[in-house]
């Protein structure tokens, strides 16, 4: 098959296309129409089928794959690991499905689960999709200040938590950051069920409102909890993503579409097959630990790790030995862990046995090529590079090894998925760019199965944030900066917005400002992604404060900067944190007050400013310019 006539045909035939891979799942009921696209941007996938998330990662699979295994927990942190078949994993997924109904949880109410990376995190996900119930996964490291901005926007009538998580060998708790949400949430859900690891001696519970999950899944050791079909347009998750606006968009995905691009995905663009293993090393906080730790490779009758630890401990040759030991054939990880690998000795690569190993995926933020090439020629496999988004749920560049596998290109992505019908657009014209011209990445409506429906609760920001950038032409906006090379091989250069990204890691601007406001003696403040060799980017703060004897002196300085970075630690949590912070008497702003973060983030890296015609006061980027020492 090659590639060309496939992604044409996926473009020029889109109804034939879809509904041939519409087959690759389980339908209750099949659906009435494949595309409905009459009302732009929003559209419909499947409709009229019902179908179910639930049964078609773990039910279909009983017949032929009982005992084989699903689910295979590993952490160097506990050093527990815990082996699930098909069997089991239904079995403990019905027991949890029976807790969540006896606390209030059925169709399309919302549950917030706030997890680390666990076993019965999963149960909990498949669970809340058997029951046709709108799962939120928020990231563990995120402090209590985000989890309240979710709980009020999701307003969840369950949140599922741990005692804690576990880094570095230290326990890192939990539930504290829940009851300091909760006491913060305007809409706080009636019921807490804790998932009590025995790592936090210092928990407290709250009567009434707190539910034990080893006691209530005891109440239900044989429950069977019938699949709640669901019309695949129905929500199946929330997952919330940084916004421009300090407030996060709750990425809202449906169930049909979504179920159908990942089957289709396992097998065109990771090149994987039933009964192989996959190892994927993100979260399941993100994106990628919903489609592609649990959702895809259990649709795909694969068996999935679940891995609690890091890359290097206890030695920088656990992924490898994981490799070896369970015979991954299909890994995915992001550059910035390679990065971290990197810097370690490259006999860690070559110690195991890697023959089972037919590709390693890279996605999360672009990909550098010494980095690439680093990991590439030491593993000796295939190092494939792909580029998505929270929004898309599954890869929009790629090279596709199930369809024709092209040179690999170093720094490159690949080429536009099966589905996405992609051009790269001058910002102000909309006009297509050129082989090697630089533009903004965008898609032509309507976007493909398993990419996001609408902004939940919120259609305007849907239309306003993905295809409000353009006025000549309706596109969905990556808000990406990209070029195009002569042989269609496309290159991802950066964010055209004020969002960051950071070790894969979405964090926008304007949160960490309003953070950094937060401290009472910052009077104005300005947030840019600087490039880092190790994340890629990283956030860099450039405030002004009330009482510039605060900063007269060295130590003064360096104590305030601590103060800040806390604080926005405090409300964001860890993963948030400034890598600086520099103090100015003021920030560059145009004549009619707007700050000027793209003239600084140029300045900070010691590039051109470009047009500074509209500034407001020339000694405001003097400033900045002193301020990194440039």
């Amino acid at each position: 098959m090659q590639y060309e006539a496939f992604y044409r045909r996926s473009i020029a035939e889109p109804e034939s296309f879809w509904g041939e891979q519409a087959e690759l799942i389980h339908w209750q009921k099949k659906p009435e129409r494949v595309l409905a696209y009459d009302r732009p941007p929003f559209r419909q996938w499947f409709s009229g089928g019902e179908t179910n998330l639930c049964y078609n990662a773990v039910d279909r699979h009983l017949a032929q794959r009982a005992d084989q295994a699903a689910l295979l927990y590993l952490s160097t942190e506990t050093g527990e690991e815990k082996r699930y078949t098909y069997a089991e994993l239904h079995r403990e997924v019905n027991r949890c499905a029976a807790v969540l109904q006896s606390l209030g949880v059925s169709r399309g109410e919302r549950v917030v689960i706030y997890m680390p990376m666990i076993a019965e995190a999963i149960f909990c996900v498949l669970a809340c999709a058997r029951l046709g119930a709108v799962h939120s996964v928020v990231f563990g490291g995120f402090a209590a200040h985000n989890l309240a901005l979710r709980i009020d926007d999701a307003r969840p009538c369950l949140l599922i938590c741990a005692d804690a998580g576990m880094r570095a060998g230290k326990a890192v708790p939990y539930k504290h950051l829940v009851d300091e949400a909760i006491k913060e949430a305007k809409f706080p859900p009636a019921k807490v069920l804790i998932v009590d690891r025995g790592l936090d001696p210092d928990m407290r519970r709250v009567a009434g409102r707190d539910e034990d999950y080893w006691d209530l899944r005891d109440d239900f050791r044989d429950a069977e909890v019938p699949v709640t079909w669901l019309e695949a347009n129905e929500p199946s998750y929330i997952l919330y993503t940084s916004g421009t606006t300090g407030k996060p968009k709750g990425v809202q995905r449906d169930v049909g579409g979504y179920a159908v691009a990942l089957a289709a995905s396992m097998k065109y663009i990771y090149g994987a097959n039933p009964g192989e293993t996959m190892f994927t090393t993100s979260d399941i906080g993100w994106v990628v630990g919903h489609s592609y730790i649990i959702y895809g490779p259990l649709i795909h009758g694969m068996t999935t790790i679940v891995y609690e630890g890091l890359p290097i401990r206890p030695d920088p040759g656990i992924w490898w030995k994981i490799v070896e030991e369970h015979k991954v054939t299909t890994m995915f990880s992001s550059p910035t862990a390679i990065r971290v690998l990197k810097k370690q000795d490259p006999a860690w690569l070559k110690k195991y046995d890697l023959s089972s190993l037919r590709y390693l995926f890279l996605a999360g933020e672009p990909l550098d090529e010494p980095t690439s090439r680093w990991i590439s020629e030491g593993l000796g496999v295939p190092v494939l590079d792909h580029y998505w988004q929270t929004e898309t749920g599954w890869a929009m560049l790629t090279y596709l090894p199930g369809v024709e596998l092209k040179p690999n290109r170093f720094g490159s992505p690949g080429f536009p998925a099966y589905g996405f019908n992609i051009k790269v657009v001058n910002e102000l014209t909309t006009a297509e760019c050129g082989p090697g011209e630089k533009g903004v990445l965008t898609v032509i409506p309507p976007l493909p199965p398993g990419c996001l429906t609408t902004v939940w609760g919120d259609d305007n920001r849907f239309v306003n944030s993905y295809f409000g950038q353009f006025e000549k032409e309706l596109l969905y906006s990556s808000s990406d900066w990209a070029v195009r090379d002569e042989d269609g091989y496309f290159f991802i250069l950066g964010r055209t917005d004020d969002v960051i990204n950071t070790a894969g890691h979405r964090l926008g601007t304007r949160e960490i400002e309003e953070a950094l406001q937060a401290h009472p003696g910052i009077a104005e403040v300005a947030v840019v992604g600087l490039a880092d060799e190790l994340k890629g980017q990283v956030p860099v703060g450039f405030c002004t404060v009330k009482d510039p004897s605060r900063i007269a002196d060295a130590a003064g300085r360096a104590q305030l900067e601590k103060e800040c970075i806390d604080k926005v630690a405090e409300l964001l949590g860890p993963v948030a944190k400034p890598h600086k912070l520099h103090f100015v008497t003021a920030l560059p702003k145009t004549r009619s007050g707007k700050l000027l973060r793209r003239s600084i983030q140029a300045l900070a890296e010691g590039r051109e400013t470009g047009d500074l015609s509209t500034l407001d006061d020339p000694n405001a980027l003097e400033e900045i310019r002193k301020a990194v020492g440039k």
